[in-house]
């Protein structure tokens, strides 16, 4: 049985995933304020957070980025360097993601909030600007609800609306079936469905993306894990309202061609202190097919916090 792209992107306006394959800049040649290092943090429960950063990384604040279901953190590289000069920039692998460490259990965003947590006191930031996109965002939303918003200058929420647990079912029916449905598809053709996840999120040709590392990168989180994660994402918890108490500045980016761009924009009013940019002519993955205009509207941003 073929996964169709169909079905792939009916599923993207629910789970949110993607990534890109770039190499990492570091070594001779590279600016100082541009060079990308990596390393990693362990957590209470001992598992160990692969994260890269760039600029100064003795700043007490970060702009900390948060990629999508089972999407690595390089994902990130073109804000890791774009953003180096004024800001300390972290960009994670959660857990079961990428570099990090595999776990059978704690795949929710819950947990992921947590990890996040403890990841931010051990390398002593007491100031975050939280960007989450695709299931990103629901770790954003989750991190607020344990943790509130003392620490967090602002988040932004990228191409996705936060889950409303199990009124999914209610509010996206026609959604949350083709989310189960892909789910199967997924659990018995893992690569296959892999490639055409890939594949789905651009609407714009990227020659020097490779595609078939980038599909074969999100295989390295366990097939059972990816499902457990996507039942989490989805059903697991009504993050709606953490958002709606957040009293910092938020951010929400969508693409004008989102399935579920007028949940964003419902979502976009809940929160106090909200602006909502729409980046046409892009798909999920704005922040590829769009990198100019998205590195604007979070430069602006950034430029506005009170850190």
């Amino acid at each position: 049985m073929r996964v169709t792209r169909l079905n792939w992107v009916i599923a993207i306006a629910i789970i949110f995933p993607a990534s890109l394959a770039l190499p990492l800049r570091c070594g001779a040649g590279a600016p100082a304020a541009e060079a990308i290092s990596e390393g990693y943090a362990t957590t209470s429960s001992g598992v160990k957070i692969h994260y890269l950063q760039s600029g100064d990384i003795h700043s007490t604040r970060a702009l900390v980025l948060i990629p999508g279901w089972r999407l690595p953190a390089y994902l990130w590289n073109e804000q890791l360097k774009q953003f180096a000069p004024s800001v300390r920039v972290i960009a994670i692998d959660p857990r079961s993601q990428g570099a990090s460490t595999k776990t059978a259990d704690g795949n929710t965003p819950e947990m992921r909030a947590s990890d996040l947590h403890d990841v931010l006191g051990q390398l002593k930031i007491s100031s975050v600007a939280l960007v989450g996109w695709s299931q990103g965002a629901q770790d954003v939303s989750a991190y607020v609800q344990q943790f509130g918003d003392a620490s967090v200058a602002g988040i932004v929420l990228v191409d996705s609306p936060v889950s409303a647990g199990l009124e999914e079912l209610n509010i996206h029916k026609e959604l949350s079936k083709a989310m189960i449905s892909v789910m199967s598809l997924y659990a018995n053709h893992p690569a296959e469905s892999s490639q055409d996840m890939v594949r789905s999120i651009f609407k714009k040709p990227h020659p020097d993306l490779d595609l078939a590392k980038l599909a074969s990168d999100t295989q390295q989180t366990p097939t059972n894990t990816g499902v457990a994660m996507l039942v989490a994402d989805i059903f697991g918890a009504d993050r709606r309202p953490a958002l709606a108490k957040f009293g910092k500045p938020a951010l929400v980016i969508a693409s004008g061609e989102s399935r579920l761009l007028d949940e964003q924009k419902e979502m976009q009013k809940t929160m106090s202190h909200s602006t909502l940019v729409i980046v046409p002519d892009a798909n999920h993955a704005v922040f590829v097919d769009e990198p100019e205009m998205f590195d604007a509207a979070l430069k602006t941003f950034l430029d506005s916090l009170r850190w």
